[in-house]
């Protein structure tokens, strides 16, 4: 089995050893034991003089195998082949296309010499669920390229291309594309009779210079609260201080308590529940993805904007309707900006973004839209003129065009029965700025196809959203989680509690924000009904005051000329009356209260969406909060979290406070099931 994972070819005196183990070459045992032989088979035969290491297919090693997390490893080891490859005493190529990640890296910095063609990409993504580079890579990487690159690139886990890692030494030589195998060939020819051979093991520790302190100072709101990311930057630090050896052991023993931790193992669930979100099983036999080449986009308001400023920066011509002028060039400009802003941060290069500009045609006839494969409306958040946009939609575009809506709660259904299609009608619900979050909902109504919903999903891949299907019913999965949320925290606040009080409880729990936080920066006026006379709610008591959130300058909280919020007596005295109206009396309540009474409903009303079948599983409701709401990632999402708090724990505490408790959820706690068990569905 091993001699076929891991061939073996001889050129002159380059022995060749290709790995072919589809589909991304993953480091698994037969893998790592195929490599091993190799390797001492070829230290040992006289007949070698150099050895190149490829991988066959569309890549180099992309990683270790993740099966394999959290159980024994069966020998040998990653850092056993690592450490055999760098102790040969023959030249070592590592002949890199496609990714070289993780584990695959590791294997490269333990070679001699690497070489990689023009497409190659390069990374350490392992903090990424909750890991570190586990085989070597912190004690070589910084010894390689220096302190603070090692750092920026193991704890980022951000992968980078050839040209980057030719210019900070990661790559010795770059091959044309489909002659990797050559130039490698002709490097370990050039390189077999050179002495000493180049080992990063025997280099002398990298200085820091200050490297990591500065890159805690720049990143340590990036890095609060994760175990992985601080853990990686002992480990290089270790680099810095301690011989070769001692720092693989302290590397081995934080990965060892990492891999242990309830954080990795968050993470490398949410990890195979991103992947499973994009997977497509009730589809019509035949069915197939359209094809997709230019889009429409009927509103350029904020989300219209940041939707196009999303498609344009994944080389999509788009058409940006709107029905007057001054609202047409104020998106425009709010395009432009976004692709500034992106090129600023390097998320674009100069020639992408004038490219992206070029690619958006601003027009007020909607026959414009005619030719475009997918029309996304994003306009007002109103069943009436979403239905007349609809109405109209279906008559300019063209009869194969799929019709899609961004409405974050209104009746798929409703809306395409304004249409001839409703076949080709779905929901794209896009979370603000869509040009940034990841989450998109891909809301599917009772009459979509199959090939609508692929071409969406397909869609999503293009433009890098983590897309998730859900079902037509008020709010979807998102917004239908955050309503309940919303309606406990401002029971909270009827009864005595603070909005500081309740967004810190958030924030510390790992939240980028809290509720009102969340509030004041979406509007407190979205939905209200403008009239100052008719005070029904808290919201229409804090607009009658205009305090209309971040925009207006104060709303839950004031605002300075930085939109930098602080406790408002104004908001808080405000919130007293209304309470005080409703014959609400007032006491102090604890951070644990605060969390129990809002984060356990979270968890409930995922439980019913689950039960009606709006989500598809479990573990879609927490790819949707922590790509759409920010849920901290390292806690895995509110369902899974849930299970490690206790179901009967929170059903108990649910009662206590006298909140109703979803069947399937009680069922579960009772029976001492998963929520995450697909094999039950009370």
């Amino acid at each position: 089995m091993n001699d076929r994972v891991v061939t073996r070819e001889i050129h002159g005196q380059v022995l060749v050893l290709t790995a072919d183990f589809p589909p991304v070459n993953a480091l698994g045992h037969p893998v790592r034991a195929g490599l091993l032989a190799a390797v001492e088979d070829a230290a040992n035969d006289d007949a070698v003089d150099a050895v190149v290491l490829i991988c066959a297919g569309r890549t180099f090693f992309a990683g270790a195998d993740i099966s394999e997390f959290g159980k024994p490893r069966a020998e040998p080891t990653l850092s056993r082949v690592c450490a055999a490859i760098e102790a040969c005493p023959k030249p070592v190529v590592a002949a890199m296309h496609g990714t070289a990640l993780g584990g695959g890296l590791e294997i490269a910095l333990a070679c001699h010499y690497r070489i990689a063609v023009p497409s190659a990409r390069f990374g350490l993504p392992e903090v990424k669920i909750g890991l570190l580079p586990g085989a070597g890579g912190t004690q070589r990487l910084p010894r390689l390229i220096g302190v603070a690159t090692a750092i920026e690139l193991i704890v980022s886990a951000e992968q980078i291309g050839e040209n980057r890692a030719a210019s900070i030494g990661l790559i010795d030589r770059t091959a044309d594309e489909g002659k990797l195998l050559q130039g490698a060939i002709d490097l370990a020819s050039e390189k077999a009779y050179v002495r000493p051979i180049p080992r990063i093991c025997e280099r002398a520790n990298p200085t820091d210079g200050g490297a990591i302190e500065r890159f805690v100072a720049a990143n340590g709101r990036k890095i609060r609260g994760l175990d992985a990311p601080n853990a990686a930057l002992r480990a290089v630090r270790a680099a810095t201080e301690l011989e070769f050896g001692d720092g693989l052991l302290l590397e081995r023993r934080l990965f060892t308590e990492l891999e242990a931790g309830e954080q990795s193992g968050a993470l490398r669930y949410f990890f195979n529940a991103e992947r499973g979100a994009g997977r497509v099983d009730d589809l019509a036999q035949g069915a197939a993805a359209l094809p997709v080449r230019k889009i429409g986009i009927v509103g350029a308001g904020t989300m219209g904007a940041g939707i196009a400023t999303a498609f344009l920066s994944s080389g999509f011509p788009v058409v940006l309707y709107e029905l007057n002028r001054d609202a047409l060039d104020r998106g425009l400009q709010v395009v432009r900006g976004n692709l500034s802003r992106a090129a600023a941060s390097s998320r674009l290069g100069e020639h992408e973004t004038e490219a992206a500009l070029a690619a958006v045609t601003p027009v007020l006839e909607p026959e414009a839209l005619g030719d475009c494969d997918v029309v996304i409306e994003a306009a007002f958040e109103l069943m009436e003129i979403k239905r007349k946009i609809f109405g109209m939609l279906d008559r300019v575009a063209k009869p194969e065009a799929i019709l899609a809506t961004n409405t974050s709660y209104l009746d798929i259904d409703e809306i395409a029965a304004a249409t001839t299609r409703p076949a080709r009608v779905m929901g794209l619900h896009f979370f603000s700025p869509a040009h940034i979050m990841k989450l998109l909902e891909v809301v599917r109504g009772a009459r979509t196809s199959s090939s609508a919903l692929l071409t969406a999903m397909a869609l999503a891949k293009r433009i890098g959203k983590t897309a998730v299907i859900a079902g037509n019913g008020y709010g979807f999965i998102g917004n239908r989680i955050l309503a309940r949320r919303r309606t406990e925290a401002l029971n909270l606040l009827m009864e005595g509690a603070f909005p500081d009080q309740i967004d810190a409880a958030h924030v510390a729990f790992g939240m980028p924000m809290g509720p009102f936080q969340m509030s004041d920066l979406a509007g407190v006026d979205i939905g209200w009904h403008r009239d100052p006379s008719r005070i029904e709610s808290l919201r229409d008591a804090l607009c009658a005051a205009g305090r209309f959130g971040q925009k207006a300058g104060k709303g839950f909280y004031d605002y300075d000329d930085h939109r930098t919020g602080s406790p408002s007596r104004e908001a808080q005295a405000i919130i007293r009356d209304y309470a005080m109206a409703l014959g609400r009396p007032q006491r102090a309540i604890s951070e644990e209260e605060i969390l129990e009474r809002t984060l356990y409903p979270m968890v409930d009303e995922g439980a019913r969406i689950v039960a009606e079948g709006i989500a598809r599983k479990t573990s879609d409701v927490d790819v949707v909060w922590v790509r759409g709401f920010g849920w901290p990632i390292y806690r895995g999402g509110p369902m899974y979290w849930a299970d490690h708090v206790g179901l009967k724990k929170i059903v108990s505490r649910l009662r206590h406070y006298g909140l109703d408790v979803a069947p399937s959820l009680e069922a579960r706690a009772e029976s001492g099931r998963s929520l995450l068990d697909p094999a039950a569905s009370g």
